[in-house]
């Protein structure tokens, strides 16, 4: 199986790199730019000309509509599956989505370090294949530059959970400056930002055979 991985296009999609063709098109969300319900449609209509026999998209932190208005978003979505601390199976392949990123200052799907978060991370089932998250775990493509170090910011828990299962991959984007391809064992970590730390969306997708 073929997967095509974006994220954080932040209603720039029209404007990304062409899209090579895949069985899965993944994207990680911030998909939306102002995070409205009009977002949502344009996004969806792109979606519609792509020729990839199955889209999954999660929300992220941008991507207001989906928490404060959901059933209307998802109703708007009609091109992708919508992973919201929730599932899909795709010709054997078992894919799990959640949004949440650890709290910084006021934006969507965020919650605190720590049992909040640790809950939500207990959710995801111990068969899943591949984990698709909006942020990424500690020490993982999370480097954000300071005024004169770096610090990583992505979720510690999230680093435990993953350490407990046995997953193909882990896409995931929000930190723009962490854009690339790791590994923790047998696990591909993919950081998927299309757009750069300055908002240029001009990273390419990354394409992972599993």
């Amino acid at each position: 199986m073929r997967l095509v991985c974006i994220s954080d296009t932040h209603s720039m999609h029209l404007r990304i790199p062409p899209l090579p063709d895949g069985d899965v098109l993944i994207h990680a969300g911030d998909c939306l730019g102002a995070g409205t319900l009009d977002n949502v449609e344009d996004l969806n209509d792109w979606l519609g000309t792509l020729p990839h026999r199955h889209k999954i998209v999660i929300a992220g932190n941008h991507d207001w509509v989906f928490q404060e208005a959901p059933e209307r978003a998802r109703a708007a979505l009609t091109n992708a599956i919508y992973l919201e601390d929730s599932r899909a199976e795709i010709e054997g392949v078992k894919f799990w989505g959640s949004p949440w990123t650890p709290t910084f200052m006021d934006w969507a799907f965020m919650l605190e370090r720590g049992q909040p978060l640790q809950e939500r991370w207990a959710e995801i089932p111990e068969d899943t294949d591949v984990l698709i998250t909006h942020g990424p775990p500690h020490g993982v493509g999370d480097e954000v530059p300071m005024e004169s170090w770096c610090e990583n910011v992505g979720c510690m828990d999230l680093l435990h959970r993953i350490s407990q299962l046995s997953l193909r991959a882990h896409i995931f984007g929000h930190i723009h400056e962490g854009y690339g391809e790791y590994k923790i064992g047998k696990t591909r970590l993919i950081n998927a930002s299309t757009c750069t730390a300055r908002f240029e969306p001009t990273n390419p997708p990354v394409v992972l055979d599993i």
